[in-house]
Parts: structure tokens; sequence; C-alpha cells
């Protein structure tokens, strides 16, 4: 496999043709190197428009929701940000490259601990990365955007109170076989906007079929 005409068909073929035409996202994905952040033995599968298994159950998402998540946040480059389920490392080496600082949180160490050499071996160093379980806990501190990568039964509102006012939060939220992708803003203390982006279906954050007690 010629990895560069790969990655090049993959932005090309897959992630564009999904409505994803933002030059800085699709430039981290020329930057970034996909392949060395997919489990050993998948590394052909590293182009291709699949969710990959990591382990635990869990998946890597497919380079178009990666895509549509990235843009959806609308990064400058002066952001910190919060990963919510930090798998292999790829997504926060992303935000990473289009934002500022990023603290990426996971609920298995192995992950953290893979993904933390992953990142290292790609050159970033804006990464902090946190064992914690988004659906108990989250880190201190605001954040001007939140990545939640896996998907929540019931909108979590903990979510929105962690983000700076003006701040974005991308969340999958509902139930198989289909769920809804949204772009939630803090317009307030006590207010945001939502804003439905795709229909998919991801796998639930651990814990994130739970009902937070509060319905969206």
């Amino acid at each position: 496999m010629n990895v560069d005409i790969a990655r090049q068909n993959m932005i090309e073929q897959q992630v564009r043709p999904w409505d994803v035409f933002d030059p800085a996202v699709l430039a981290a994905f020329a930057r970034i190197p996909r392949e060395n952040f997919v489990p050993a033995g998948y590394e052909s599968l590293a182009f291709a428009d699949t969710a990959i298994p990591i382990g635990h159950g869990e998946l890597m998402l497919r380079p178009t929701i990666e895509g549509r998540l990235l843009q959806a946040l609308q990064l400058d480059g002066t952001e910190r940000v919060l990963e919510v389920g930090t798998g292999t490392g790829y997504m926060a080496a992303c935000l990473a490259s289009l934002a500022d600082t990023v603290v990426s949180i996971d609920i298995y160490d192995d992950f953290l601990n893979q993904a933390g050499k992953n990142i290292e071996h790609a050159g970033i160093s804006n990464v902090e990365l946190l064992s914690m379980d988004a659906t108990r806990e989250l880190p201190e501190g605001s954040f001007d955007a939140i990545a939640v990568t896996g998907s929540i039964r019931n909108f979590d509102p903990r979510f929105v109170e962690a983000l700076s006012v003006g701040g974005c939060l991308f969340v999958v939220v509902g139930d198989k076989p289909v769920m809804e992708a949204r772009v939630i803003e803090r317009t307030g203390d006590s207010d945001w906007h939502s804003e439905p982006q795709f229909e998919t279906c991801l796998k639930p954050l651990v814990h994130g079929s739970e009902p937070p007690g509060f319905l969206f």
C-alpha cells in the first residue's frame, strides 16, 4: 500500500464528499499519520471508511465522522479543548493540531498508555491525558470546545456547564439504530443553542447508556 496515496484518497474520496471542506481540517488529516494510530494488524484499514476495533469492545471512529466532528468545532488555534474518549489518540492528535491545548480523558488506562506513545511519536506535545470516567466526573476548569467520541443515551448538561460561554460541544445522543450528532453552543451562563448535524450510530461511552437524570 502506498500510504501517501491512500491518505489522499481518504481525504478526497471519503472525507471531502461527506461535506468536510474546512482546509485546516483537511490539512490535519494530511499531516497526522493515521496509520501509526491504528492497532497492530489493522494498518491496511487505516484509511478505510470503517470503524476499527481497538480493544475493550471499543471502535476507532470512521474518518468521515472524525472530519465532521473536527469541522463542527470550528477551532482557530486558540482553544482549550476537552476530548472524552481517547482511544488510540488519533482524534486528540488532530484536535491538538487545530487548537492550543487538549485534555483527553479515557476510562481505560491501557488506551491512555498507548495513546501517549502514539501522540509522542507523532511529535505532538500539547495533549494532556487523564484517566477519568466522564459520566462520573470531568476535569477541572472550563473548555472552549468539547468533543465526545462515544454516544450518550440522553443529553448530559454537565458537558455544557464545562464550556466557556461561546464554546461548542460535539456530542451524539440517542439509542440504536439511529442517533443524532449535535453541536451545542453555550450562549450564556444558563443558556445554550443546539443544532442537529447528521444521523449516525456510535458505540456508547462506558456507562453512557445510563440516563443522567436529564432529558434533552
